[in-house]
């Protein structure tokens, strides 16, 4: 991944605040050329800074408004087993490989707390999980944001 100048960051602040702000828009309220800019969002694109043609959906908005945090224990012979198995689970929306007393912290989302069983045992279904364990999300309180790491200034 390349690293983000200025010119960079000001832009994805731009995008940050309003995903579909067109080239055009970003281009006027930043006083660089329309060309500049998308040449920019391309190679931060292409760099894996920045996703194609992204859009976060909130999960309630597909009936999915309960979240909750499963932390996984593995056989360690089986981990790439159990995370292929985790990516067929829709439901499954992150999964990070973490320090700390197990293997896995998974983000899930489910239809209501029984949906929330029903995800649960499917993970603990998987090859190679060894134990789960679950935290109910009970609200969102920030919301996902980089904005603040956009700013000038801040420690890279």
């Amino acid at each position: 991944m390349r690293e983000l100048d200025a010119t960079d960051r000001r832009i994805l602040r731009e995008l940050d605040t309003d995903a579909r702000m067109p080239t055009a828009m970003v281009a006027l309220r930043l006083g660089l050329a329309r060309g500049t800019v998308q040449a920019r969002i391309e190679k931060l694109t292409a760099s894996g800074a920045l996703r194609a043609n992204s859009a976060r959906v909130i999960p309630a908005a597909l009936g999915r408004p309960v979240g909750a945090s499963l932390q996984l224990e593995l056989d360690q012979f089986l981990i790439s087993d159990a995370i292929e198995a985790l990516t067929h689970i829709p439901e499954v929306l992150e999964c990070f490989a973490h320090a700390g007393h197990t293997d896995l912290l998974v983000r899930v989302v489910a239809k209501d707390p029984e949906d929330l069983y029903r995800v649960s045992e499917e993970i603990r279904k998987c090859p190679g999980i060894r134990h789960t364990s679950t935290s109910l999300f009970l609200r969102e309180v920030i919301p996902y944001r980089i904005t603040g790491l956009l700013e000038e200034g801040v420690s890279e």
